[in-house]
């Protein structure tokens, strides 16, 4: 069931405006579960039959590295307590979900933390192939830029023809910000999320053009008319600018795009 990008950005916008609600709520009908394990932070999103969210629940923490998972364990409980929280908000039993994991890598290493959770994986797909099939989609490139990769799925008639990944994200502008700054990771984790304050578009520009270098050798050989980033490293202030410049293609950012991956798996159920 796609949609349109429109009708995309208003629901990123309630997602985000519901993000750790307990406040008990009554939804009528299914209710999907979608988990996003990032480099960065773990969502959970649910949304019911029509594909409006119901509930967000959002922890930064670092569970994944580069393909990797780094924090087993922690992934594991994160989830649980997530589940736990969903359940009383929803008044629910919570047994099954849809995830993702980034192109290139093995779907293990997300189904296997939502099993050791305790839930049944009913949907998994790389994260862009994810988010391309959300949408209505033609001759379109879906950018996920997150913590530790850049993703990329070349969308044709709105089907997925193409997706690949590479190891270069926010987690690398981090560390250009420790540097330039002479912090550590945990405080220039601090300054990206200030972006403006500190001055970080101009830090990171080196890294988010090795990033268009990327999806660029990506769209090689296919025809794309648009671009959609998608990832939390996309809530960098200005960010478009920067691909539109290097790409030559309009850009098409998200109203919250750290929301966009964990609504596009949880609306896996629905097509």
């Amino acid at each position: 069931m796609a949609i349109s990008w429109e009708l995309a950005c208003e629901r990123l916008d309630r997602a985000a405006a519901m993000i750790n609600d307990t406040e008990p709520v009554s939804v009528e009908g299914p209710i999907h579960i979608g988990i996003d394990l990032g480099t960065a932070d773990v969502v959970l999103m649910a949304v019911d039959g029509e594909g409006e969210p119901v509930a967000v629940f959002l922890e930064w923490t670092e569970v994944v590295r580069d393909g990797v998972v780094v924090d087993f364990v922690g992934a594991c409980d994160v989830v649980r307590k997530f589940v736990a929280m969903a359940e009383e908000r929803l008044g629910i039993e919570i047994t099954e979900a849809s995830t993702s994991f980034p192109p290139g890598t093995d779907a293990r290493l997300s189904t296997n933390i939502l099993e050791t959770a305790g839930l049944e994986v009913t949907h998994v797909e790389d994260e862009p192939s994810c988010v391309a099939s959300l949408l209505e989609l033609d001759k379109a490139a879906v950018v996920d830029i997150g913590g530790g990769t850049t993703g990329t799925a070349i969308v044709k008639d709105g089907d997925i023809v193409f997706s690949d990944d590479e190891p270069t994200g926010g987690k690398h502008i981090t560390l250009t910000i420790a540097g330039h700054y002479d912090v550590d990771l945990e405080k220039a984790e601090e300054y990206k999320r200030k972006a403006e304050e500190y001055k970080i578009l101009p830090i990171a520009k080196p890294t988010l053009e090795r990033v268009s270098d990327i999806v660029a050798a990506h769209m090689k050989g296919h025809e794309v008319d648009s671009i959609l980033l998608s990832g939390g490293t996309c809530c960098l202030p200005g960010i478009e600018t920067i691909f539109e410049k290097e790409l030559k293609l309009p850009v098409h950012l998200p109203s919250q795009p750290l929301m966009l991956t964990p609504l596009s798996i949880a609306s896996l159920a629905l097509r």
